[in-house]
């Protein structure tokens, strides 16, 4: 198994872990005593849900190549 293909499987786990962290913080956020955590939870949440596009954009996993179009 390719790294490209554990990301694409880990990838919905990322993108819920993320979302819920996102939420948590946004919710906590509204406190005006503890806005400064609330943020920095929603930031981790955005980073954690879009780590699998992260890892290719930085170059840290290699996409797989596409296939080669079929003759006419």
């Amino acid at each position: 198994m390719t790294t490209f293909e554990l990301m694409q499987m880990l990838g919905y786990v990322f993108n819920i872990l993320g979302l819920l962290v996102c939420i948590g913080g946004l919710t906590l956020a509204r406190r005006p005593e503890r806005r400064l955590l609330g943020r920095s939870l929603a930031v981790l949440g955005f980073v954690i849900a879009a780590t699998p596009v992260l890892l290719q954009l930085f170059g840290l996993v290699e996409p797989m190549p596409a296939g080669a179009l079929p003759p006419n």
